[in-house]
């Protein structure tokens, strides 16, 4: 990951259902959720806009 941080906890849904992550990433498709040690890290993340530009969309 782009950031310093520890995972607290990992999707066990996407064990069987890998699929949630296309279909339904902001809800049931979480992959990780973690406490972040550096806020200033975010800055470094591109957000959905930026990233669409990035590739093209």
């Amino acid at each position: 990951m782009p950031i310093t941080g520890e995972v607290l906890e990992v999707n066990p849904k996407l064990d069987d259902q890998p699929e949630l992550v296309n279909q339904d990433p902001y809800g049931e498709g979480w992959i990780v959720k973690v406490t972040i040690e550096e806020e200033a890290d975010l800055n470094e993340l591109l957000s959905s806009d930026a990233y669409k530009a990035l590739i093209g969309q």
